[in-house]
C-alpha cells in the first residue's frame, strides 16, 4: 500500500452483485484494500454490525470512516482517488470476461453475438 493510500476493508461476500461492482472500481483504481466475508444469513452479521454499525453489504471501511451501499462507496472512491490510466484496461478485461461468462451460461448467446 502506498503512503498515500488509506487503509481500506470491504466488507462483502462473493455472490452479491453489488460487492462485486465495488471490487470491480477498486481493482479499476488499482488499490489495495482487505476484504472481510459477510455471513449469508443476517442473524450472523454480528461482526459486521459491531464493527460497522451497518447490517447490509456492502461497507468499506476507510481509515475508520464507515461508508455503507454500493453507490456511496464507488462516489467516496471516486472523488478520492484518480483514476490511473489502465483503469479503462481493467474494465475491458472485466468486460470480456463477464461475455465470455454469459456465453458459456447460454449457448443460443454466444450464437447470436458471433
Amino acid at each position: 500500500m502506498s503512503p498515500s493510500q488509506p487503509s481500506l476493508e470491504l466488507w462483502q461476500t462473493e455472490w452479491c452483485p453489488a460487492s462485486h461492482r465495488v471490487r470491480q472500481r477498486l481493482t479499476e483504481l488499482g488499490l489495495t484494500y482487505t476484504v472481510r466475508q459477510v455471513p449469508v444469513a443476517r442473524e450472523d452479521r454480528a461482526e459486521l454490525v459491531s464493527s460497522t454499525w451497518q447490517e447490509s453489504i456492502p461497507v468499506l471501511v476507510a481509515e475508520g470512516e464507515v461508508i455503507a451501499g454500493e453507490d456511496a462507496i464507488v462516489s467516496y472512491l471516486n472523488t478520492r482517488f484518480a483514476e490511473p490510466p489502465e483503469a479503462e484496461h481493467q474494465r475491458a478485461k472485466a468486460a470480456k470476461a463477464k461475455q465470455q461468462e454469459l456465453e458459456t451460461a447460454c449457448p443460443k448467446l454466444a450464437a447470436a453475438t458471433r
